[in-house]
């Protein structure tokens, strides 16, 4: 298993993260240790979680996800030898603190109660999951600016979590679902005001949507904040189970149809077209978008997620699979036929 280096925290981390929204709610307990055994034992050492999962976000199930994976590490009695990732909500889901805000109060909050349910009493990295501030992040494209928003500072924000760090609760602090803009200001904030400086950014990324490769990606070369890689088969999508409006027992987007992200008109036409790249070369589709995804120069994790067993095993397999050049250079012409179907 390849490692990379997490910005300048001193912390490597597995190229492939295990990624954990469906422990709790398409995935039992048993199911999630077993998930989690397999991993590690593969190589992987990046467990990356959230206090909103399970996904859907339902009041009935937030923390079930952490709690799951804190039993897992009370039973293997070994903290040190994995990097656990987890994420601090922003505003939006009003069954979390009566309404998630990056304040100071909120955050100390969520941080000991996320370590609370995992069992821990720090976390190698603490995420905002997505800016206290409107902007572009979860498909949304075309910013428009409100001069009358509410939002916390960032300087707040940031201040929180020097705390959080100093406190010893949070070994290094990445944002997600953030812009250009959001990234280089909060490096800016760190610079000049001595706060934490972030490490990451967990952003979408997969065939469907290479939005990040527009501003992001010099960011993460330039300022060393490297890309942590969700959803790279676009829920399920690049696998090819949903073509023709297939819908499998059990999968995720049969079961749960308000997500649409990635099955627009467009997206599946490309979707079509990879997946015929993926056969004609002989390889697997999913493991095909998986390799691309960890080929990326500005990738730190990529972040796989799986249901069964047989799909983790799958995903595992990318981290050995070399795309050829002709692959790759297919895999590009789709791109600029149908480039980012699915932001």
């Amino acid at each position: 298993m390849q490692t990379r280096p997490l910005g300048d925290t001193g912390i490597e981390v597995s190229r492939l993260c295990l990624g954990t929204m469906t422990f709790g709610e398409q995935n039992s307990e048993a199911e999630a240790h077993e998930q989690l055994d397999r991993a590690v034992a593969f190589g992987i050492d990046f467990i990356d979680t959230a206090e909103m999962y399970p996904v859907p976000p339902e009041a009935d199930t937030q923390g079930r996800t952490e709690a799951y994976i804190g039993s897992w590490l009370r039973r293997r009695g070994s903290r040190d030898d994995v990097i656990i990732a987890t994420k601090a909500a922003g505003p939006g889901l009003a069954h979390i603190r009566g309404g998630p805000r990056l304040t100071r109060e909120h955050l100390h909050q969520a941080v000991d109660d996320s370590l609370t349910r995992l069992q821990t009493d720090y976390v190698d990295l603490y995420q905002l999951h997505w800016p206290d501030r409107k902007g572009n992040f979860f498909g949304q494209l075309g910013y428009v600016h409100d001069e009358e928003e509410d939002t916390t500072p960032l300087e707040e924000t940031l201040s929180a979590l020097k705390e959080l760090v100093d406190a010893g609760k949070v070994r290094a602090v990445g944002l997600s679902n953030d812009t250009p803009w959001g990234v280089m200001r909060a490096l800016h904030l760190a610079d000049t005001l001595s706060l934490p400086r972030v490490a990451s950014i967990q952003n979408p990324y997969s065939l469907l949507n290479r939005t990040f490769e527009v501003g992001l990606a010099e960011v993460a070369h330039r300022e060393r904040v490297g890309l942590l890689a969700y959803s790279p088969l676009a829920f399920g999508m690049l696998s090819g189970k949903y073509l023709n409006g297939a819908r499998p027992a059990g999968a995720r987007l049969t079961l749960y149809e308000r997500f649409q992200r990635y099955t627009n008109p467009l997206a599946q036409e490309a979707t079509a077209a990879y997946v015929r790249i993926a056969r004609d070369h002989g390889l697997d589709p999913a493991q095909m978008a998986l390799a691309y995804v960890n080929s990326r120069p500005f990738l730190t994790s990529n972040i796989i997620g799986a249901t069964t067993m047989e799909q983790l095993e799958s995903n595992l397999a990318s981290e050995s699979l070399r795309l050829d050049a002709e692959v790759v250079d297919a895999i590009e012409a789709v791109h600029r036929r149908i480039p980012n179907p699915a932001p």
